[in-house]
């Protein structure tokens, strides 16, 4: 998402873009932790993927 705020933009428009980054709330990404189970170590599945390319 991007606001953009103009050159010579009002303290009222100023505050309506601060209060809608406020009101964004992030991504609880906790909630995906432990959701995927690896057989291998994924340094090592990264470094056979990479190997591939060569």
């Amino acid at each position: 998402m991007v606001f953009i705020l103009k050159k010579g933009a009002s303290k009222k428009e100023m505050r309506i873009l601060e209060n809608k980054l406020k009101a964004k709330s992030g991504v609880n990404v906790m909630k995906y932790c432990g959701s995927i189970k690896l057989k291998k170590d994924a340094i090592d599945i990264q470094v056979e993927m990479r190997n591939k390319w060569e």
